[in-house]
């Protein structure tokens, strides 16, 4: 027989059982919604108390599809809010589209009741829509980054696994939930309980709001090499105005020849072409993610004129901007996105 879970005595517990509602949009991610909702359960069953309880919501009050195809029967509807229940948004893939008039009327609702609110996943898109981001620091998945960016220029996006910012929530996707719910676990019944939910889920690397999503550089890679890592992360952040191979080569103290061989040695390209590959896949994540048109996504990535980001577009995904965004929306019966891991 299995030892049983020690019992955790709660440092600070709260008056009652705090009340998590889960919006389930549809075709949400099931990872970041199980991510959040397993933390709750494990914490009631190592603390031997119900500190949390939850319901589904959903538009239909029925049932609620996720992305892989399993179907959530729903607890709720649209329905008015206890002001002490904590709302979290579970978004997906095709989330403009699921963010319904109906959704954004209620969210807007509640939170002029006073609800705390988060968007797990991309679920940060459908507060955003609501105006409820504005001004606030937020964080969504980072293939959605670029597209976010365009939409939202009143929301203080960064690029760390979840933000709280007072009673806004969000956090970046997959296990990033498992993260934000530990803190607050933590806040409300001490580190312990906290701690033993995380041993309970094999998880032994808690992270926190100042970690970041992605792997670092050299990680990605697969190369530790200082300066290339340097010069990569220059490209990164100046897609919209790229920099030569010269200039890039000055920041970094050696010459052109020298950052040629360093490319060609560690990525078997040269700078330039790595470099437009950069360009072109936030190119198509944009295209993908929002309504820009063409041109307006070519200048975004540092194309000159349209013609030449139609070229350099089809020699590298085979297809011309124009065709990919058709194809995407021919594919989702709707405005061309691709949101959600």
């Amino acid at each position: 027989m299995p030892t049983p879970p020690r019992k955790v005595q709660a440092a600070a517990p709260l008056a009652g059982p705090r009340r998590f509602i889960f919006l389930l949009l549809d075709r949400f991610t099931m990872l970041a919604f199980a991510s959040a909702v397993e933390p709750l359960r494990i914490a009631n069953r190592v603390s031997g108390k119900t500190c949390y309880t939850w319901a589904l919501a959903g538009e239909s009050g029925q049932t609620a599809t996720c992305s892989n195809g399993a179907s959530f029967r729903l607890d709720i509807g649209l329905d008015e809010l206890e002001r002490d229940d904590v709302l979290l948004v579970c978004g997906g893939i095709d989330v403009q589209r699921a963010t319904t008039r109906g959704i954004l009327n209620w969210l807007r609702r509640e939170a002029r009741r006073g609800v705390t609110m988060g968007g797990l996943c991309t679920g940060a898109y459908a507060l955003a829509r609501a105006g409820l981001l504005d001004g606030r620091k937020a964080t969504i998945h980072w293939e959605n980054q670029d597209g976010f960016l365009e939409e939202f220029e009143e929301v203080r996006l960064t690029k760390s696994v979840f933000v709280m910012d007072q009673n806004r929530w969000t956090t970046a996707g997959g296990t990033a939930s498992l993260d934000l719910m530990l803190k607050v676990i933590a806040a409300d019944h001490g580190e312990d309980l906290a701690n033993t939910v995380a041993d309970q889920l094999i998880y032994n690397a808690i992270r926190t709001d100042q970690d970041t999503q992605r792997l670092s550089i050299p990680t990605r890679i697969g190369v530790r090499h200082p300066k290339l890592s340097q010069v990569i992360q220059m490209m990164e952040g100046n897609i919209e105005d790229p920099m030569s191979p010269a200039d890039l080569a000055e920041e970094v103290g050696m010459s052109t020849r020298q950052l040629e061989r360093l490319f060609r040695r560690y990525l078997n390209r040269s700078p330039k072409r790595y470099y437009m590959e950069l360009r072109l896949q936030k190119a198509r994540n944009l295209l993908m993610q929002t309504d820009m048109s063409v041109i307006n996504v070519a200048l975004a990535c540092g194309f000159a004129s349209p013609s030449h980001f139609s070229k350099c577009y089809r020699a590298h995904y085979n297809t011309t901007p124009y065709r990919e965004r058709g194809t995407q929306g021919a594919m989702s019966g709707v405005s061309p996105v691709r949101l959600s891991i």
